[in-house]
This record gives C-alpha cells, structure tokens and sequence, in this order.
C-alpha cells in the first residue's frame, strides 16, 4: 500500500456522536458486596466499585447505589446508581453520570440507557467536554442499530467560557435541531444549523455535513478566503479539496476577480514507494497588456507551474526535481504569486556514502527580469561533481580529492565545458601553550572547451582550449585567550593566515560564469577561494588577518565583535573595482553583536575603504522586545561601485512590528523605503489579527510601490475567518 498523503486541513469534529458510554455491567454476579471484578457482555473484565451493590436472581438483575465506580481498561464510568437487567440486557446509569474515555474526552449526563449489546440506547441531558477543551451539549441523544446516534437540540463550540462572567454568550457556536452520525459512513450531518457570535444568530443553512474525527482526508470544499486589489479588482478564492486516493490528493483553487475574470489555480500531491512530488499552477485566459499595461485588443494565456519530486534510489542515493516555469515575465508578480525575478529548474541525482559526496545536476533558468535575452540565458546540461575525504589520520590530517564537469550552453551566445581535478589536505594541530594552527595544501586544475567567446570585445567569438594548474598552501595561527571576570566570560583571539600560490593564472580567455558575484566580508576573510564560483580562483600570495572578541554572560546574554583585514604581496588584476580585494590593501571588514539578553539583539556588519576612511557597505540590524511586542529595524547602504548598474549608491530601511495590543489582538506592520535621491516608499503593510482557543480572525492592508511594465503601484485588502475545529 502506498503511503498516506499528509491531511490538507484536518477537521477536528466532536466526538459527541460515538455513545461509547460502556455504562456496562455484569453477566453471573451473584454477590452483594463493595468492591467485585465482572465480566461484561463484550467479554472484558471490568472493575465495579460503589457503596452497596444487590443481585436479584428472580428478576435478573444487578444494582449498585452510591459512588459507583466502574473502571473498563482505560475507560471509567462514575454515577449515583447503575442498574443492569440480564433478561433485558438493558444497562441504566443515573445521576451524575460521568464516563471518561481513554483519549482525555469526559462525558456527562443525567440519565443513560442502553439495551441489545448496546446497539440501541438513550441519553438525556449529554454534555461532553473533549480533549482539546471544546464543549458539546444535547437535551437527548437516541443510539440505533449499532451505527446511528441521533441528537436532538446540539450545541457545539470550542471557546472557553468568560472566567469573570461565566454567563457571558460564547465568542461562537455552531446550533443545531438535529445532529445526525453515521459510524459506517463516517459521516457528520447537521439539520437546520446556524452559526452564532456571541448568542446572535449570523448564518444558516439547512444542511451541513463534514467526516467525523476518525476521517483524516475527504473531499470536499475548504475555508474561503476574500481579497481585493488595484491590478485584480475585488477577489474570492472557494478551494475544493479532493482526496483521490490514500497516498494522493489535489485541491481545485478558482480565483474569481472581478477585473481579470476567473484565473484557475491548483495542485497535486502523491507519496510513491519510494519518494513523494507535487505540482502547483494556474492559469488564466486575459487580455493582453503591453510594456506599459496598455490592452493591445488580443487575449492571451498566462499562467505558471511549480514542482518538486524527491525519491529514494537506496539508503545512501535519491534523485529528484525543482521546476519553476511562468508563461511570461510580470505574471508571478501581476498574480501576487511570488516575488522571484529568476525562476530556476533543476533535475538532479546525488549520493552520499560517509565523508564521499557525488551528483550530477542539470540546470535550465528563466529571467524575468527587464531587458533579458532568452537567448543568452544559460543552460546547465550536465553538471557532475565527486567528492571524496579520508577518515581523520592520528595526527588528525584529512585528505581529500574532488573533480567535477559542467556544460554551459546557450542559443546564442557563449558555450563553455569545464573539466576541474583537486587535491587538499588539511592538517590541525594544537601546541601546548593553546595556539591552534592549521596548515592546509591544495593542487587545482581546470581545462576549459570554450565556443563562440568574444573575449577581444570586438564582436568576433572564437573558439578555443584553454587551461590552468593552481598550487596553493596556506597556514593559520589562532591563539585564544580567555579570562572570567565575576559572571562574565571574556574571550580574545587574534587569527593570521598566509597563503602562497603563483599570481595571475586567470586567463581572460576564460568565460566568467560563476563568479561574477563576490560578497567580501568577515565570512570569507579567510577563505582561500573568495570568489562565489571556480572560474575565477583567488591566486597570488596573502597574508589575512583579523581580532576576535567576546563576552558571554551567565544568563546566556553576550558581545562580540571581529574586525580583519588583507594584505596582498603582488597586484591583483583579477578582482574588479568595488569588490575590496583589487588592491594590494584590502578594505577593512567586520561585524559587531550586541545581545545583552532575549529582548534586545544589535547586529552590524560593515566594509571600510582604508584609503578613504568611508563606509563602503553597511548592514545594521536592531530586533527589540519580548515576542508579543517584538519591533525590528533594518537599515542597508551598499556605495556606488557596489551596485549592479555602478551609477548610484543604494541606501535603504525597513521596519516591521507586532504588537499584542490586547488580550487577543496582535497588530502587525511592516515599512520599507529607499533612502536615495530618487527613492520612495516600496511597500508598506499593516494587519489585525484576533487569535484565541476557537476562532483565528486577521485582516491586511498593503501598498506596494513597484512598477514593472503591467505590474503598477497597487493597493490590498483581505480578510480571513477561521473556525478552529471545524476547518
């Protein structure tokens, strides 16, 4: 059998309709006594107790008065008096009756009868309360035929009562003339149902129905949600949920807009022996908008499709898939489906065995972003990588031998085929005075099949083979020195390394794929590769350096900061302008944090231009207050060489809050805004949401300040209404 798929959305209904009140007595007691084990009709011993119990042999029957206690198993039943009549098989239990079932639910009622080995049965004045707190009453419950419990009158609802005003109407409840389950079908159904808020009557409907507790997965429709928006007009999504087999399920989502008509969405989910994978999409038939969100008088499709698949192939091999796909550049965003500006697909099969690591990977992009060309968007086809590391030697070295192969085509454009071998090892060792080093060696070689490359920069591509050997050793010395002080644990630790290896090996001949963006910063200080890819390796000699420093409190606050450096022997002509590492000096890097406890936490992360003493990054981070009053502030400059068009610093700050403003009700908002010349606000947003034990109530309103072709500045409204337990 395959395996279950995970519940879309769980119902949890009342069990208020299995009248397992095993209010059960004995068969052969011949006994008046207080205390006595019996065996019941369904052949499980029980355990009765209670102040007096009489047998009448005439008449056939079995009474127990006062304090009666009968314990079944895990279930216990408690009630002034229990009569059990062996001619009728007719079992009676009156006056605070009290059963409590094995999973943590507790059933009260004035009078309960029960007869035919309990298939048929009567309950008067039921009350239930379930494990999860929620409540259930009827003013009569009739079980019929071993498979139908009928209730008359029912009132459902998981709110708590109002401890200071115990009389106060329910925030919700769910009435009912007549409550209908059915144990065969497994089904709930509900006859002249209304739905009240706080005792006053806001819908209903004659019927409603819905699987009981022990139906994890059926079909049907799911909650709905209500939006409205400037691009879409005013919006209802109804999903309808399809359970098509145990280890597969689909949900139908059609939107209904009022500007762009019906756009249908939905997904698939299965589980295999083996794995699982799922699809999402939507699809839309519109008008067609130019750059400039212009109808230009035609209708088009629009629409996208997500996957992912993983599977099994043995203990130590899986394959799988990531597939994201869009029918057009600005549909993700116009949709509100997401935010992404390149979608990436991805086909893989990847094995692990101990230290040993081996994949091979295809990649296929697609750009959304303005101005691109589908043309020159690359394609991975295929990428394999090995990776093989020796156990730890006594002395603790570890070798190492890796290789790899990648492809990149293009329709038009430049392809490019890499074949790379490496060896390392890295040996560490600790001297007796506490220094710790670590001396690492590394050989490197790449060979590079290069089509149709213009590396002249005169419009002419050429064909070509090149290839490179890089050698490299590096040594670092760590010395950590630690001292308390009352409850404060300090710690200080300068860190130098020295790298050697021979200077200009990057070839202009060689394409830059994968390694046109570099993120210099205290991460990668030390690194012996800082750049993002292997097309570009960071050669020549070095010699890094940096100071660590921190404090540590006994209540688990603490400070640190690290600030570091490096210095290069020969010119790098390699690195670009703006990248910190294209002089001989470096920019200076660091970090600071602040977090003297739970409530407050400061982080700042920077790059300093020594030459100009200026700050050519700046990344600053405040989060403040316990989780229910929880305030966070970002501020980023990034200067102007650091900026992908080169003609503008970037400068910006965000801000987002939520704050529990009563007992129940968090407020949330959140703010961001580009702090340039020609900058403004980019979006905005703040929300109220109600959230207790039985109702889960939140509204939103958003700006967003984007455009993109037929993607404007829009404003959003939504709302949402959920009823916990009922789904």
């Amino acid at each position: 059998m395959m395996p279950p798929m995970p519940a879309r959305r769980r119902i949890r209904i009342p069990r208020h309709l299995v009248l397992s009140c095993a209010v059960i007595l004995a068969i052969g007691f011949h006994a008046a006594e207080t205390r006595a084990q019996i065996a019941l009709p369904d052949g499980i011993p029980a355990l009765i107790q209670a102040e007096e119990m009489t047998y009448d042999r005439e008449l056939g029957t079995v009474q127990a008065r006062g304090k009666v206690e009968i314990t079944q198993g895990e279930r216990t039943l408690l009630a002034d008096r229990v009569t059990y009549n062996q001619k009728t098989d007719t079992v009676i239990a009156s006056g605070n009756v009290v059963l409590m079932e094995p999973g943590g639910d507790v059933l009260f009622a004035e009078y309960v009868e029960l007869k035919d080995g309990f298939k048929q049965g009567i309950v008067n004045g039921i009350r239930v309360l379930f494990s999860d707190k929620s409540r259930l009453a009827a003013s009569v419950a009739i079980r019929t035929g071993g498979r139908r419990t009928v209730m008359e009158k029912a009132v459902y609802s998981p709110c708590r009562t109002c401890r200071e005003n115990p009389d106060r109407p329910l925030l919700w409840q769910l009435k009912a003339r007549k409550v209908t389950h059915d144990q065969v079908k497994k089904s709930v159904v509900y006859e002249d149902a209304r739905l009240e808020f706080f005792g006053v009557p806001v819908a209903y409907t004659p019927y409603f129905s819905h699987p009981d507790p022990t139906v994890k997965r059926r079909s049907g429709f799911l909650a709905p949600s209500f939006a409205s928006s400037d691009e879409l007009g005013a919006q209802v999504t109804i999903p309808y949920y399809w359970a098509i087999a145990p280890n597969r399920d689909a949900t139908i989502s059609p939107r209904l807009t009022s500007s762009e008509g019906l756009v249908l969405g939905g997904e698939y989910r299965e589980r295999t022996f083996t794995g699982r994978y799922s699809f999402d999409g939507s699809v839309t038939y519109v008008d067609e908008r130019d750059a400039n969100n212009n109808k230009t008088g035609d209708q088009i499709f629009r629409g996208h499709l997500f996957g992912k698949g993983s599977f099994a192939l043995n203990d130590q091999a899986q394959w799988g898939f990531d597939l994201a796909r869009a029918s057009d550049d600005t549909y993700l965003q116009r949709y509100d489906i997401s935010s992404a500006d390149v979608l990436r697909n991805r086909l893989y099969i990847e094995a692990i065995n101990g230290r040993n690591y081996a994949a091979a990977n295809a990649y296929y992009f697609q750009d959304l972003r303005q101005g691109n060309s589908a043309g020159q968007t690359p394609i991975v086809l295929p990428q394999l990588v090995y990776r093989r590391e020796s156990e730890p030697s006594i002395r603790g070295g570890i070798l190492g031998f890796g290789a790899e192969a990648t492809a990149i085509q293009r329709r038009a454009g430049t392809d490019t085929r890499r074949f790379s071998l490496q060896a390392d090892w890295t040996m560490p060792f600790t001297t007796s005075a506490g220094e710790i080093y670590t001396l690492s060696a590394l050989l490197r070689g790449d060979l590079y099949w290069i089509n149709d490359f213009d590396s002249n920069n005169d419009g002419r591509g050429e064909n070509s083979f090149v290839g490179r050997l890089l050698p490299q050793i590096a040594l670092e010395w760590r010395y950590p020195f630690i001292r308390s002080q009352g409850t404060i644990r300090q710690t200080v630790e300068p860190v130098i390394s020295v790298v050697a290896s021979p200077s200009n090996i990057n070839n202009d001949d060689i394409p830059n794929e994968d390694s046109q963006s570099i993120e210099f910063d205290d991460t990668n200080l030390f690194s012996l590769n800082r750049y993002s890819g292997a097309d570009r390796q960071d050669d020549g000699s070095r010699i890094n350096y940096g100071l660590r420093l921190a404090a540590y409190g006994q209540s688990g606050g603490y400070s640190s900061a690290f600030i570091g450096q490096s210095f290069r022997f020969t010119n790098a002509d390699s690195f670009d302008a703006g990248s910190g590492l294209n002089d001989r000096l470096s920019d200076v890097v660091g970090h600071v944090t602040v977090a003297p406890n739970a409530l407050f936490n400061i982080n700042f992360r920077f790059r300093l231009d020594p030459a100009r003493v200026s700050l050519r990054r700046n990344e600053s981070e405040l989060l403040a207050g316990p989780e229910d009053y929880r305030i966070g502030i970002s501020y980023v400059r990034l200067a102007r060489e650091l900026t992908a068009d080169n003609q503008q610093s970037r400068e910006e700050i965000s801000a987002r809050t939520r704050l529990k403003i009563y007992d129940n009700w968090y407020l949330s908002a959140n703010y961001r805004r580009d702090l340039s010349d020609n900058g403004g606000t980019i979006n905005s947003g703040v929300g109220l949401q109600f959230v207790n034990e039985c109702l889960d109530f939140s509204v939103f309103f958003k700006k967003d300040f984007t455009r993109d072709r037929d993607v404007e500045p829009s404003t959003s409204f939504g709302l949402r209404i959920k009823f916990k337990s009922l789904g």
